[in-house]
């Protein structure tokens, strides 16, 4: 089952990153599955990959830490031997009004949505160069492209990220390694189930499909993206949205 090739994957103890680990795992990665606080549900996805018959580490780091985002890059490659793939997941909001924004919560949102990124790649980029092959996805924002009233500091960080791809893309392509972003638009998940009945359906009427992506559509889209086939596309914005 194995590809031989390495993967990690930032904030895959649950959610989207945990439907993205359980995907890459399922076609033959060997997974390197990262928490920031949930421990055990990191380690249900990686034994999860493992019942599948694939391969699967855990890691802890809080990527809002400069030191620690790089080193969870280093630790990767030292236990794997290589790192192919990285796909930036983590991510946090504090959402609010400009007006009632405090600094903290927009410096800990870019820290960890996007400036982590930045020390990941940079981490990664060297093992990539040597290999001559790479792949990173950054997973953006449908509100990264579009914006969203009450998330200036998470839609700047989206927002970032689709920067960051573009400039790494153009940077690095000519050295077999490739960087996009996918744009997400709104996906099932524990937050969008408690959502009021209302509120649910304002959104729907924002989606041409009609409803909810599922995670797992989101993971395939990066499973696609990782893969030898996808080796044309490059410092692309890939929306994963119904249409919005």
């Amino acid at each position: 089952m194995a590809n031989g090739q390495n993967a990690l994957v930032t904030g895959s103890s649950r959610g989207l990153g945990r439907a993205i680990a359980l995907e890459l795992g399922r076609t033959g990665y060997r997974v390197a599955v990262h928490y920031a606080g949930r421990e055990a549900a990191a380690e249900a996805v990686a034994e999860e990959i493992r019942l599948g018959g694939g391969e699967a580490s855990v890691y802890g780091a809080d990527l809002s830490d400069r030191a620690a985002a790089s080193s969870l890059v280093d630790r990767v490659i030292a236990d794997f031997g290589a790192l192919e793939v990285l796909v930036n997941n983590a991510g946090i909001t504090k959402d609010g009004l400009l007006i009632r924004m405090k600094d903290d919560d927009w410096d800990s949102v870019l820290r960890t949505n996007l400036d982590s990124a930045f020390y990941t790649c940079r981490a990664a980029i060297k093992s990539m160069m040597r290999a001559r092959y790479g792949r990173i996805v950054n997973l953006s924002s449908v509100v990264g492209v579009r914006g969203n009233p009450g998330q200036a500091n998470y839609v700047a960080s989206k927002a970032g990220l689709i920067g960051l791809t573009k400039a790494l893309a153009k940077e690095y392509g000519s050295r077999g390694i490739t960087v996009n972003a996918i744009a997400p638009g709104f996906i099932e998940s524990d937050m969008t189930a408690e959502l009021p009945e209302k509120v649910k359906t304002a959104y729907l009427e924002q989606i041409p499909a009609g409803r909810f992506g599922k995670p797992e559509e989101v993971a395939a889209t990066v499973r696609f993206l990782c893969s030898s086939e996808a080796a044309y596309i490059n410092g692309q914005v890939i929306g994963v949205d119904g249409g919005m």
